[in-house]
């Protein structure tokens, strides 16, 4: 018991260290931030922030990491639950819109530093991302009017659909959380540029590479 109290608290204590951060994040760049000013945010001692942390860099990661799991898990769960292409389109920007009300400060933080600022967290953010498209890919390869075609083409498709629900996102987290009519506007032009894409699939040649 004593073991698993020592952990809850070590556990928690990481978690403020992540919340001070994004805290801080509203205001400056992760390249600015310093690890006295998170750990003083957090209310430890700076020297207290290499138990949880080896450096900046680690905790930039998982302030990515964290940032991109809940939409994950929900995007899982719409495109589970939904009942046709339609259905998907609509749950998914729901789920967005959703993500960015709940996680406004993840979202500010992925959009400043998916630009600019540390390298190491810009390829982190790309690699979530990429992974997002990978297992839309998954599902896409499911359904039978996708069977034939190439992983290829899969991927290509499943980037441009996360691209929009990106594109929104970085649009939705400056709107104030009480100004329904333009984040109506936001999400209703990204459900337009969804059916856009979906109405060229059955057009598209798609070939699988010979084995």
């Amino acid at each position: 018991m004593v073991a698993a109290t020592r952990s809850e608290r070590k556990q928690r204590t990481r978690e403020a260290l992540i919340d001070a951060a994004l805290r801080l994040l509203e205001q400056e760049s992760f390249s600015s931030l310093s690890l006295r000013e998170v750990a003083r945010e957090a209310g430890i001692v700076p020297t207290g922030f290499y138990r949880h942390f080896e450096n900046m860099q680690e905790l930039g990661l998982a302030l990515v990491d964290r940032s991109f799991r809940s939409l994950r898990d929900m995007l899982r769960g719409a495109r589970a639950t939904a009942d046709g292409h339609e259905h998907v389109i609509r749950r998914s920007i729901a789920v967005v819109v959703a993500d960015v009300h709940e996680h406004r400060s993840h979202f500010r933080f992925i959009a400043r530093e998916r630009s600019g600022g540390v390298a190491s967290l810009r390829h982190a953010i790309r690699s979530q991302i990429r992974l997002l498209a990978s297992e839309l890919a998954t599902d896409l390869a499911r359904m039978p009017a996708l069977a034939a075609w190439s992983t290829d083409d899969l991927q290509m498709l499943a980037a441009l659909l996360v691209g929009v629900g990106v594109s929104a996102a970085d649009a939705l987290v400056d709107v104030p959380s009480d100004d329904a009519e333009i984040e109506q506007e936001i999400a209703s032009f990204a459900e337009r540029q969804l059916r856009l894409i979906t109405l060229g699939v059955p057009a598209w040649q798609s070939h699988r590479a010979e084995v």
